[in-house]
């Protein structure tokens, strides 16, 4: 094919290694050429490329790689705190760009993103897979039914178990700084959904955080698990050279930059809370009730809408100590049933591959010619940029102890969005406890 899109890859950790590396050319092959790999840990990439089976050039740099490969195309899956350095460059260059989740980490770096893409009139797509979920479709097409009628109000609570969960703080999203924190990090994903279920924008948020298990909360620390004198009796213990994957791509590649997979969850200078919960008000006057959980024994979430007419409720397991089936099951469970059923179940079934199929299904929209997108499931800069914002604005609000207006954050994101951002709830300059 003639029109293979030229793509470039810059980060190759496990997701730029899988999801948009080794997997998007097993599975897309006829619409991609990857062109080139760069990283800043050349035997991460050159390990990376082995598990990738692909033959690319490997670059140190990604202004010589923009320069002498010209890609159409850049994605980016590199530490959250750089993704707007590389965005903006690429766009630049010419390419459209994909990034992975978060966008960015701060206010200032969200304006340089969507400065760049008005400037080059390039794109830039934020991959919330979650969105393509099956299970999340099926929720958002009877949303658009009007099942429920109007939405009032969502209950939304995610959590992560003691793998997963814990994983966060071994590696450099412990570190505000880096990540925005967990409510910018992995809650992105989360306020993504929110705002693409209810068509809407949040306009302020409230929150509280803390450090509940990890960091100073530890009993006892050490430099990194391969080293630490506790592994014995530690919870968290984690065995790299148990996973060749992981193993491969991080520890003799740490002799180079420094970057232990492995870091102690009790370091005494972690920062990003790992308890949170917010309230958030909509522009369309919804309010969610949100919580962040990331040391249960359980993965997974529990979401509600509540309506006029009804509640659509969706407890998904993706890891527990007990077996589930293969399926989702969604109630719906109407108000006034007037010749309707009171309850209904409806079942969606798992599909292979990351996230129930939503990867796959990502992938399709984005590289497929003709895919038409009816349920606006493709992720835009702006979306990008709401999802961080409400972040930012839950992490301010935790810290503050006071409601945060996003308007007052960032205004332009806001301008023309009509005189229901002006609410009643006090902004975070002049914000009540």
């Amino acid at each position: 094919m003639d029109n293979k899109r030229r793509f470039a890859l810059v980060g190759t950790g496990n997701r730029g290694t899988t999801m948009w590396g080794r997997e998007l050319l097993a599975g897309w092959r006829s619409f991609v050429d990857l062109v080139a790999i760069a990283d800043t840990n050349s035997l991460r990439a050159e390990r990376a490329r082995t598990m990738i089976a692909s033959n690319a050039p490997i670059y140190g740099d990604v202004d010589r790689m923009l320069a002498e490969t010209r890609p159409d195309l850049v994605i980016v899956c590199t530490p959250d705190d750089t993704h707007d350095d590389i965005v903006v460059r690429s766009l630049e260059s010419g390419a459209d760009v994909i990034t992975e989740k978060p966008m960015a980490t701060t206010v200032e770096k969200i304006r340089r993103i969507l400065d760049a893409e008005r400037r080059t009139g390039r794109r830039v797509d934020v991959s919330f897979n979650y969105r393509f979920a099956p299970t999340a479709a099926r929720i958002k097409e009877m949303l658009l039914a009007g099942e429920i009628g109007r939405v009032t109000s969502v209950d939304f609570h995610w959590y992560l178990d003691t793998e997963h969960g814990a994983d966060y703080f071994r590696r450099w999203h412990a570190y505000t700084e880096r990540s925005g924190s967990l409510f910018v990090h992995k809650a992105t994903h989360h306020f993504d959904l929110l705002n693409w279920y209810l068509d809407s924008a949040p306009v302020t948020v409230s929150a509280f955080a803390g450090l509940q298990m990890y960091g100073r909360k530890g009993p006892f620390r050490g430099l990194r698990c391969k080293l630490c004198p506790h592994k014995e009796r530690c919870d968290f213990y984690l065995d790299l050279e148990a996973d060749p994957f992981l193993d491969a791509l991080y520890e003799q590649p740490s002799e180079i930059d420094g970057y232990f997979r492995d870091g102690c969850v009790f370091r005494e200078d972690i920062d990003t809370p790992d308890t949170m919960v917010a309230n958030i008000r909509y522009r369309n006057n919804v309010h969610v009730s949100y919580s962040l959980n990331t040391f249960q024994p359980i993965e997974g979430h529990h979401i509600a809408f509540n309506g006029t007419e009804g509640r659509i409720e969706l407890r998904q397991y993706e890891d527990q100590p007990w077996e589930t089936a293969p399926e989702d099951t969604i109630l719906l469970v109407r108000n006034f049933p007037k010749g309707k059923p009171a309850v209904e179940r409806i079942t969606v079934p798992h599909f292979p591959g990351g996230h129930y199929g939503g990867d796959d299904r990502l992938r399709n929209t984005i590289f497929k010619p003709g895919m038409t997108d009816p349920l606006g499931q493709r992720a835009s800069a702006r979306a990008g940029a709401l999802s961080v914002l409400c972040g930012i604005a839950a992490l301010q609000s935790s810290l503050s102890g006071k409601v945060v207006r996003l308007a007052d954050l960032m205004p332009e994101l806001f301008e023309g969005e009509g005189d229901a951002l002006a609410g009643p709830a006090q902004s975070a300059a002049g914000g009540r406890r």
